[in-house]
């Protein structure tokens, strides 16, 4: 026991709200633990190294620990000590002697230091995980830091962008700006830097709307990983579900204020902030895991233990662990963290990881699960963008499609078909049309809208853009696993030569088909996400699973090069393009029903001499060449109107060669604008052509043409026309200033 220095006062409190929570004239502190039998709260000093003082919380109320600190204020160091039976096999861990965090921490102070003292049991005994370890380790452990929540918004306010124009931007607060040469070098890699007008002002030059920052929440980096000098750097392995990591503050006591500030800033320029959070394990690992928080205040609630043996976890997420959701208590902390964020730090969305996991019940996933149906209902998360990633490793893992509405989902089936599709592979004109609108097959059910569908073509984990045309295999040699981890089969191809060449046929090759799968993603129904650094070419140097690469493998290179510059062009045309025409963004599912009122169907798809594809068709394994014909005359819905949507035509070839493809006829004009060709990317006239013309379609090349009316103006057009001469006409903010920007 530490020597008390002074003796607070302690009063009953209350069991609500959890956690620590000041009020102006004290703070109360609130722990659920249905199975302890004493919790002890320990304060410490500001520098968190010496414990000053352990108090007993003195009420118990409905499975919560509680009590009044009315000398406690702000910056108050504080963690707990747990109380109650060491019984692993009955799914019991307490160990007293054991400084735990608290799960509803809005701040830490100080890092995790790794040693032995940190785990209940003694390692290297024979069925060690079944011992108690009676070494105290708080000197070891970061500890929880009370806080006070006031911020002044000011006129900052929620951009609130409608699904249908939602365009995600996927990045990590720490890779886009630590070599981003207009932050100064004090910020990069910080929230502060993020929050910079000059990184700002290219993210929304690019036209996308929400940012989805990789984990943010606080997490432990494992200690495998800094035994091999590398780290956590993706943070997949959360800690504190309430707290934004101090790693990503320039001035870690204010890390509260400059994650606000952050949001404020890039609300102000009508950006999103989506969070990636993980709710389906914490950083505590298997039985033979430390014992940080969860573990000690109450294993048995808080995890999800094998029925016949309570000792083991399930271990759904491949991480060890997975956090019990099917608890009220732990399901409520999920909840109450989801509402945090959004009320307190006024985040926009989450995307959740290994969703899946969090509606699984004893037998498999529940889409009416307590999970999902609290967030629907809840009137502050009903409100924001809720985005499963639909699988995980346990039985009925793989869900895509199977969330209720209301729920967006990462689509796989969009990535995997989509690669393959523009690799050359036979027999995936079928499946690519599917995917190309909104995956209907698997979210036109129950109300849902195309949006459900998240198209991705690269995200964080895997290849990006740029290595998934000049690779054929991963290149993991530095993650240290004799690149034995990540992906094998990534449906990529490296033209002719495994990564880099000066190949001039080759490169050209590979710009064209990066093209071809942007401009897909972009102009495909359904929400695309885009990884960023995938418009100018960012490079992994092969690594498809850059997870602990804290480095400039994964860090975002701004040397980006003429290449580089003219495929962010590219990019910003696809997304005006896009924004411009309510035909590419539909809010219903295109159908290809025949409308006997209107005399049309909203989409067909067409062979190169511009039929419909007929069944025996779809099933050719040769074709690589067809045409997705969008009506904008089926929009009308039986009202005359003076201007309706465009007509737009989308050609794809994934041939080698060049195929004549005839534009169609009897569409409701004699004139069709091109408006993309992907093998003509600096072309900034839209050129007419003919209705009944054979346009040569280069081979492994896309376009979007628009038909220009007979009658009526086509808004859509006119404003996609405007939409492309801003585009030329206004550069891309330039990131590559010589001096960082003081």
């Amino acid at each position: 026991m530490p020597a008390a220095i002074r003796k607070s006062r302690i009063s009953e409190g209350s069991p609500n709200p959890r956690g620590a929570t000041w009020d102006g004239l004290g703070v109360n502190f609130s722990l659920f633990s249905a199975n302890a039998t004493k919790v002890e709260l320990c304060l410490f000093d500001d520098a968190g190294r010496t414990e000053l003082e352990r108090i007993e919380l003195p009420e118990y109320t409905n499975e919560v620990w509680h009590g009044y600190l009315p000398d406690a204020r702000p910056g108050t160091i504080y963690g707990y000590r747990v109380h109650g039976p060491y019984e692993p096999r009955a799914g019991h861990r307490f160990n007293p002697n054991k400084l735990l965090l608290d799960p509803y921490a809005k701040a830490y102070i100080g890092a995790l230091r790794w040693d032995n003292s940190l785990f209940g049991y003694t390692i290297g005994a024979r069925d060690a995980d079944l011992t108690f370890d009676r070494r105290d380790s708080a000197r070891f452990m970061p500890k929880c830091r009370v806080i006070d929540p006031a911020f002044t918004w000011g006129r900052e306010r929620r951009p609130e962008v409608p699904w249908a124009r939602t365009i995600i931007y996927e990045t990590h607060v720490r890779g886009f700006t630590k070599q981003h040469p207009a932050v100064p070098e004090e910020l990069r890699g910080t929230f502060s830097g993020f929050g910079r007008k000059e990184v700002i002002d290219y993210i929304r030059s690019l036209g996308v709307t929400s940012v989805e920052l990789l984990p943010i929440h606080a997490f432990v980096n494992d200690r495998h990983l800094l035994e091999r000098h590398r780290t956590n750097y993706w943070g997949y392995n959360t800690i504190g579900f309430f707290a934004p990591d101090p790693r990503f503050s320039a001035v870690p006591a204010f890390v509260f204020a400059e994650f606000k500030e952050m949001v404020a800033r890039l609300h102000d320029a009508g950006l999103e902030v989506i969070l990636d959070v993980v709710y389906n394990h914490t950083a505590e690992g298997n039985e033979r895991g430390a014992t940080l928080s969860f573990r000690g205040i109450d294993n048995a609630s808080y995890y999800r233990l094998l029925p016949d043996d309570q000792r083991y976890y399930i271990n759904d997420t491949g991480t060890g662990n997975t956090l019990n959701l099917n608890h009220p208590s732990v399901l409520q902390m999920v909840t109450d963290s989801l509402r945090y964020w959004v009320t307190e730090m006024h985040v926009d969305g989450f995307r959740f990881d290994l969703g899946t996991i969090l509606a699984r019940q004893h037998d498999g996933f529940d889409a009416s699960h307590g999970f999902l149906q609290s967030c629907l209902q809840d009137p502050v998360l009903s409100q924001v963008k809720l985005i499963a990633e639909p699988w995980d490793i346990g039985p009925g893992g793989y869900q895509v499609g199977g969330f209720p509405p209301g729920w967006a989902e990462w689509n796989d089936k969009f990535r995997d078909t989509v690669r393959a599709f523009w690799k050359g592979d036979e027999g995936k004109l079928a499946e690519t049309a599917t995917r190309l609108a909104a995956s209907a097959d698997a979210f036109a059910r129950r109300g849902r809208k195309p949006w459900s569908s998240v198209n991705f073509i690269t995200a964080h984990d895997g290849f990006t853009l740029q290595d998934l045309v000049s690779y054929n295999e991963k290149h993991n040699e530095a993650n240290g696993e004799d690149n034995q981890d990540g992906h094998s089969d990534n449906l990529s191809w490296n033209h002719g030569v495994e990564g880099p060449t000066d190949d001039a046929e080759i490169v050209a090759l590979r710009n064209r088909q990066k093209r071809n799968l942007l401009a897909t993603l972009l102009l495909a129904q359904g929400t695309p996400m885009l990884l960023a650094g995938d418009e100018f070419g960012r490079t992994q140097q092969g690594n498809n699973n850059a997870y602990a690469q804290d480095n400039a493998i994964s860090w975002v290179d701004w040397n980006i090069g003429e290449d580089g510059a003219a495929l962010i062009e590219f990019v910003r045309r696809l997304i005006a393009l896009r924004q411009a025409f309510p035909i590419l963004r539909r809010s219903r599912f295109l159908t290809g029903e025949y409308n006997a009122d209107l005399d049309v169907k909203d989409v067909r798809w067409l062979t190169p001499s511009a039929t419909d594809i007929e069944s025996e068709q779809w099933q050719d394994a040769n074709a690589r060449c067809f045409g997705m014909l969008m009506d904008g005359r089926a929009q009308a819905t039986g009202i005359k109107r003076p201007s309706m949507d465009a007509t737009v035509l989308l050609v794809l070839n994934a041939y080698h060669d060049v195929v004549k493809f005839k534009l169609p006829e009897g569409v409701g004009g004699q004139t069709w604008r091109c408006l993309l060709d992907t093998n003509a990317p600096d072309r900034t006239a839209t050129p007419r052509f003919p209705s009944g013309d054979e346009y040569e379609v280069t081979g492994r090349s896309l376009l979007l043409f628009a038909l220009q009316p007979d009658s009526a103006q086509s808004v859509a057009l006119i404003r996609a026309r405007e939409a492309l001469r801003q585009v030329a006409e206004t550069p891309v903010q330039s990131v590559l200033a010589e001096e960082p920007a003081q």
